[in-house]
């Protein structure tokens, strides 16, 4: 066969192809050229082959640069043709659309994970284009709450489909199942690593008013209130802020319930560690009193080291109850008469830091004869020996005369 006869069997097969057009059909193509509102695409037919920006993308995109690029590969469908005015229109979204929902009933069955380009930022969550609309509620974006999403357009997420409706042309997506997920997984690894009394650096996450919340390798364990010093915090963001470094003490661990306790006290000398050295018998210290009891009163005499006075070291004047001479919060001199660290116990005295009242002079006087006076008008009575000598004799003489 010559070359000429060649030439025109290609030729022929060709305008076979180009007459096989038709609207509906798919075809395969190459981007050759970008406008604001439009994307041409090269499929081999005798003119190129336009995509409205509308048919780019299932999202709302302002320019053709935003969906596609030049040299990219694409598939789309016929939606109209007309040669004589050379016109071809094609969609890439219908394409899309129609391979996407198998795809994503897939991923709805089997709840894998797969990546997704936020291509908007709505009212409410986040749009991506998934082959249709695909939607992500605020609420399943992050682990945590996100006041303002304006910097997400963009960024690459890794999402679950939560919820598919293909008659109503329903794709809700899920990044924050996925980060659970993988939360709870490394969770329970890092908690299976823990070991209670174990002391280990963490960062502050949160404060709340009953304690810290620090990060101890992507899981968050608690430092309650009356764990983060040995003196009273009132409030923890008195003494922490958000992002701080500290050291903690591992109390607790509690798979089952996913729970963490820490202490930061418990990794600083105590003070009744440092108690002994700061401090010593027959000392004289300024104190608070903190709490009165029946039997006397507790009083402070540095952070965290309480002593008690007993009532009878608070005065040198007999007291009913530590109420009478004493109330909470007031200062003090305190006497240590005995210390005792290692069983947190010391034993104060207030009286002991003041001067003893002077005692009152005794009268030089004669003793007084406390005798009952003599009652010299009453004949029947003597109360002398003399005078009872006589009347006993007065008495029994009689009597007596009679074993002479």
């Amino acid at each position: 066969m010559s070359e000429e006869m060649k030439n025109q069997e290609a030729t022929q097969d060709e305008l076979d192809q180009f007459v096989s057009l038709k609207k509906g059909d798919t075809v395969k193509g190459t981007i050759v050229k970008l406008e604001d509102n439009q994307a041409y695409v090269s499929i081999g037919y005798k003119y190129d082959g336009v995509i409205p920006i509308r048919e780019l993308s299932s999202l709302h995109v302002d320019s053709a640069s935003e969906a596609v690029e030049v040299g990219q590969e694409v598939e789309a469908k016929v939606l109209s043709i007309d040669d004589e005015k050379e016109k071809l229109v094609l969609s890439k979204r219908a394409i899309d659309s129609e391979n996407a929902w198998e795809q994503l009933q897939k991923h709805f069955e089997d709840q894998d994970v797969f990546e997704v380009v936020v291509g908007d930022v709505v009212k409410g969550g986040l749009v991506a284009d998934v082959g249709v609309r695909g939607f992500i509620p605020a609420s399943m974006v992050e682990r945590h709450f996100v006041e303002d999403f304006s910097d997400y357009k963009g960024r690459t997420l890794r999402v679950k489909v939560k919820e598919i409706d293909r008659e109503n042309n329903k794709v809700i997506l899920s990044q924050k199942d996925v980060l659970e997920q993988e939360f709870e997984a490394n969770k329970a690894q890092v908690m299976a690593g823990l070991q209670e009394g174990q002391v280990i650096e963490g960062t502050v996450q949160r404060l709340t008013q009953f304690g810290a919340f620090v990060d101890v390798g992507g899981v968050d364990g608690l430092v309650h209130v009356s764990e983060l010093a040995w003196t009273h915090v009132d409030k923890p963001s008195d003494v922490l802020s958000e992002g701080d470094k500290v050291n903690v003490k591992v109390l607790k661990v509690d798979p089952e319930k996913g729970k963490i306790s820490l202490s930061m006290k418990a990794v600083q000398p105590g003070p009744w560690e440092t108690a002994g050295d700061k401090f010593n018998t027959s000392d004289i210290v300024t104190g608070v009193v903190k709490r009165l009891v029946d039997f006397g009163a507790f009083v402070e005499i540095a952070p965290g080291v309480e002593g008690l006075v007993h009532i009878s070291q608070i005065s040198h004047k007999h007291i009913g109850t530590p109420h009478e001479v004493l109330k909470e919060g007031q200062e003090v001199q305190v006497k240590i008469l005995d210390m005792n660290p290692a069983e947190q116990r010391v034993s104060l005295s207030i009286k002991e830091t003041e001067e003893a009242p002077a005692q009152p002079q005794k009268s030089e006087r004669p003793a007084r004869n406390n005798a009952p006076r003599e009652e010299i008008n009453n004949p029947n009575v003597s109360l002398n020996n003399q005078g009872m000598s006589t009347t006993l004799g007065e008495l029994f003489g009689d009597k007596l005369s009679k074993f002479k």
